[in-house]
């Protein structure tokens, strides 16, 4: 927990939070992964010190696969020694591959059933969060799902406090995340148990 608040402080553009996320959250984030039958091939994109990794890896069985993409050189680490050591030993026959890259560079062959993204967002220029979602978007299988979080209501808490250059980007945020719900049939799961309130998003490659 220190070592995220740390980080949080002196990278918050890529930490974007001040506690890791919760177990409620992190249980809805990976639900269509529990839900699949089947081998299963799993990207998770800004895992940060791993909430999100945890429920992945609880889940994994032989034949599944499973690529984690962090851009912090400290939360690499820490997931290394804290959390993908000790699973590699334990299950040798599931490959498990950190990449310490921007998504957007990241070497990786999809495509992947399931995605689970961590990143914040609301911190990135709209450009980069645009091509970051064009990314994960074509790494998906054609049946594949993406699942994100937001804080529920920052944007309506923000706004009355935020400069007039905040609330564009805010409002940018916001367009660009409604368009993405309606091509690629989004839905939303408010999850209350979490510090703050999150929203779960799930998008699809292809809308119904």
């Amino acid at each position: 927990m220190l070592g995220f608040l740390s980080q949080s402080i002196t990278r918050f553009r890529h930490t974007g939070a001040v506690a890791p996320s919760g177990g409620r959250l992190a249980r809805e984030m990976v639900r269509t992964i529990r839900e699949h039958d089947g081998p299963r091939r799993i990207l998770e994109v800004g895992p940060g010190t791993g909430p999100f990794t945890r429920r992945i890896l609880d889940e994994l069985r032989s034949g599944d696969s499973l690529d984690i993409v962090e851009i912090n050189p400290f939360f690499c680490r820490t997931l290394e020694r804290r959390l993908l050591e000790p699973f590699r030993r334990r299950h040798p026959d599931i490959p498990v591959r950190l990449h310490e890259s921007p998504i957007e560079k990241a070497d990786l062959d999809g495509p992947f059933d399931h995605i689970v993204c961590g990143l914040p967002f609301n911190n990135f220029p709209p450009a980069l969060v645009r091509s970051i979602f064009r990314t994960m978007i074509d790494l998906l299988d054609e049946r594949g799902d993406l699942s994100y979080f937001e804080y529920a209501g920052v944007r309506v808490l923000k706004a009355p406090v935020a400069g007039a250059r905040t609330r564009e980007l805010m409002r940018r945020h916001h367009a660009h995340a409604r368009a993405m719900a309606r091509r690629h049939a989004g839905d939303r799961t408010l999850v209350v148990a979490n510090f703050p309130p999150a929203v779960a998003v799930r998008l699809r490659r292809h809308g119904t």
